[in-house]
């Protein structure tokens, strides 16, 4: 199902062959993000990925565009903590465009003082609108929370302050220190033949070897108490965010922590959903979900709410989290979470796009591809016991953490009900 190869420079080049496909869906992924940088450097990773965007010699921004939209092919790019993938979608007749224009942006960015400038004011802006949608900005204060004092707790995005501090030759200096052949991987995923890839990569994205993969600073578990950041801010409604500090990506017990999440808040059929939402209407939309990094993880929960209800679903949320620490799911709601768990995957892979994030994400972060097959397996194998003994070791006083965006101004009442 997938292909993989080294090139002599040191990149590295997957693709998955889905031949039935009309599209193409190609991405250039470096092993970099939030995580890497610096405090002083908070940001840079963004940055420059707006900046990849901004022309190069050959081809101005308009034009970079205006290739791939020309042909009828989406043009996009995403920064997240470990991560940065620039990426693109088209017929696979228009494969040569989309890797001619990534490569080129990859390496040859103008970096122009005048768009650095312009960018500089772009991505304050950007501050801002998040800013102004507390059920994002939430989720910010969140994992300020939950990562204190530690890159992983910063925005991706940076600060003013960062912002403006940086200039062109530390944006540089930092993406030729980052954005190295050992680094970086080039995932294909559609209408293509390895083989063809591997050739047209290797001639189009000419790299020197040098460089290595960069470290960072690992996170580390030293809460001893629950966490609570309270934002009074004048909105219609209350959004709260809880995070649990989890389980890395490399843990085993990261399968048995996704069902978990399942079973807890990810479809209609959850507990959270049918208490939260169908039993009591304290919510319109109430989920949870599971993040990885290297070295930590966390398990999230998230809801916006009429404020006067904001502490009776707090206190519903953290008792149905005490439920699972005390007494394993039945044989047929642990049955009904896996089969959705692996459903989603299946459904979603059959999408270009998806296949192409599937390669990219596991090979910067396992060395290796695992194939579907293989997360069905581990999944599968997951037994109740299994799921409550996550729930058991995360629903601890010690690893909870709430964010709060309310207009109210009771932190006191909300930091009362913070316990399992």
């Amino acid at each position: 199902m997938f292909k993989i190869a080294q090139l002599p420079s040191g990149v590295r080049v997957a693709t998955a062959e889905m031949a039935h496909m009309d599209s193409v869906t190609v991405g250039v992924w470096v092993g970099v993000g939030g995580r890497y940088e610096p405090a002083r450097l908070s940001g840079a990773s963004h940055f420059i990925e707006h900046l990849l965007f901004k022309g190069t010699p050959r081809r101005s921004a308009k034009q970079i565009s205006q290739t791939v939209e020309g042909v009828g092919g989406y043009l996009n790019a995403f920064t997240s903590e470990e991560t940065t993938c620039y990426y693109a979608k088209a017929s696979h007749k228009h494969l040569d465009t989309l890797l001619d224009v990534l490569t080129d942006m990859y390496l040859h960015p103008r970096f122009a003082a005048a768009d650095i400038d312009k960018e500089r004011g772009v991505i304050k802006e950007e501050l801002l609108m998040y800013r102004d949608q507390p059920d994002h900005y939430v989720h910010e204060l969140l994992t300020e929370t939950l990562w204190p004092e530690h890159p992983l707790g910063r925005s991706l995005a940076g600060t003013p302050k960062t912002l403006d501090t940086m200039d062109r030759r530390a944006l540089l200096d930092f993406k030729h220190r980052k954005y190295v052949a050992g680094n970086t991987v080039v995932a294909v995923a559609g209408h293509c033949r390895h083989d063809n890839i591997v050739r047209r990569v290797e001639k189009m994205l000419s790299m020197s070897r040098d460089g290595r993969p960069p470290g960072f600073l690992p996170a580390r578990g030293q809460q001893r108490a629950p966490r609570l950041r309270f934002f009074a801010k004048d909105c219609e409604q209350s959004h709260l965010a809880i995070g649990i500090r989890g389980y890395s990506r490399h843990d085993s017990r990261r399968y048995a922590l996704k069902t978990l999440s399942v079973i807890l808040g990810e479809n209609m059929s959850s507990r959270l959903f049918q208490v939260i939402r169908e039993r009591h209407g304290l919510a319109y939309s109430i989920q949870s979900s599971t993040s990885y990094f290297s070295d930590t993880g966390a398990l999230l929960v998230s809801a916006g709410l009429d404020t006067k209800r904001l502490h009776r679903a707090l206190r519903l949320i953290l008792a149905e989290m005490r439920k699972m620490s005390g007494q394993p799911p039945s044989a047929i709601e642990l049955q009904r979470a896996k089969d959705y768990a692996i459903g989603q995957m299946r459904l979603g892979l059959e999408s270009t796009a998806n296949r192409m994030m599937w390669i990219g994400e596991h090979l910067l972060a396992y060395g290796t591809i695992h194939t579907p097959a293989e997360v069905e397996r581990q999944i599968t194998e997951v037994t109740a016991a299994d799921v409550q003994q996550a729930a058991a070791d995360l629903f601890r006083e010690n690893r909870l953490n709430v964010a709060v965006i309310t207009p109210s101004k009771d932190e006191r009442g909300v930091s009362a009900l913070l316990s399992f």
